[in-house]
């Protein structure tokens, strides 16, 4: 728990599967350049905040982190919930890859996946 600070701020920790690299927006900057600039200023954060534990930086870097920063995380579920999450209606076919693709790529590698979890995809 609270290992923000523990580690340099990379391109590594963020969501990047889907990354395209020359799409643009913001004014004709390209999403690495973008990437760059805030990823820099993040780790400027953390670095103030190493040095002198100023509660202040660690809020700030708190407030700009972006919703791709990865976090780890312990989840338990059992296969009735993993079943409900990868069924047809809620997030087989979501909008977020990390929902129709990840997710529902890594419930397939569990043992008696097809019979438990995608039962309703068997003829």
């Amino acid at each position: 728990m609270h290992k923000l600070a523990s580690t340099p701020i990379t391109l590594d920790c963020f969501e990047t599967d889907d990354f395209e690299e020359d799409l643009e927006y913001f004014r004709g900057n390209t999403t690495g350049m973008l990437s760059e600039v805030i990823i820099e200023q993040l780790e400027f954060l953390r670095q103030q905040y190493n040095e002198t534990k100023d509660v202040r930086y660690w809020k700030e870097l708190i407030r700009w982190l972006p919703e791709g920063w990865l976090q780890k995380r312990t989840w338990t579920a059992n296969y009735e919930t993993i079943r409900a999450i990868c069924s047809k209606g809620q997030r087989r076919n979501h909008k977020l890859s990390e929902w129709a693709v990840s997710f529902i790529n890594w419930a397939r590698t569990l043992p008696y996946a097809k019979e438990f979890i995608f039962d309703d995809e068997q003829e």
